[in-house]
């Protein structure tokens, strides 16, 4: 059975309200829960400084509790610096069993590829053009993105300064809608934020007040 294209311009027309609302659901739906460790979305961003230098970023963030593990300015995005960065993170939080990445050619190289596989972790590729497969470091980025371009960057060494209060404000300052309120360091460490009680709580405040918030010390 065929159909002509006017007759699906005609079903699209007249449900077009429709598809707009399930496509608002598509985009809006909750993803699914997943364990710590499980996966790792790693990318890459740039940052543009007084002068109009780029800086590259790279940024890791586990997929289940949406903690930051790495916001690292780089010098270059050679492999083997981005596979450098990746193991010392390995070091510190475990191994995950994969890894999601675009298809930008570090992430495709031959020596970045062996280094996964020396390390048994799975690579993981969104398709060409499709960001949104990637979409939880993507989010990461643009929620980091927002708030960097209102901080006046004017080295490199500042910017290495600044990233590490974001990473500190995004994992344990930030309560995170998906994750009911609760912030990213809160659950990487299971804490029942419903049932213990905070023993401490202070102020928080970077970048010149564009990072605020309380940190509560359990």
């Amino acid at each position: 059975m065929t159909v002509s294209k006017s007759y699906v311009y005609e079903k699209i027309k007249r449900h077009r309200y429709q598809i707009q609302m399930l496509r608002r659901a598509m985009k809006h739906r909750r993803p699914k829960t997943l364990s710590k460790n499980l996966c790792w979305g790693v990318d890459l961003t740039t940052v543009t400084d007084d002068q109009g230098r780029q800086h590259q970023i790279l940024a890791m963030i586990d997929y289940g509790t949406r903690r930051c593990l790495c916001l690292q300015a780089i010098n270059d995005k050679r492999p083997i610096t981005l596979l450098k960065y990746l193991i010392q993170a390995c070091f510190r939080f475990g191994k995950p069993k994969s890894i999601k990445t675009d298809n930008e050619a570090v992430f495709t190289s031959a020596l970045f590829e062996s280094g996964l596989r020396l390390l048994s972790i799975r690579h993981q590729k969104s398709e060409i053009a499709c960001p949104w497969q990637n979409g939880r470091v993507e989010r990461f980025i643009g929620t980091f993105k927002a708030s960097v371009k209102q901080l006046q960057i004017v080295s490199f060494e500042q910017l290495t300064i600044a990233l590490p209060e974001f990473q500190f404000y995004y994992n344990i300052i930030r309560p995170h809608q998906y994750l009911d309120g609760r912030t990213p360091d809160e659950v990487w460490r299971g804490i029942d934020v419903f049932r213990q009680r905070p023993k401490r709580l202070y102020r928080f405040e970077a970048w010149d007040g564009l990072l605020t918030g309380e940190y509560l010390v359990y």
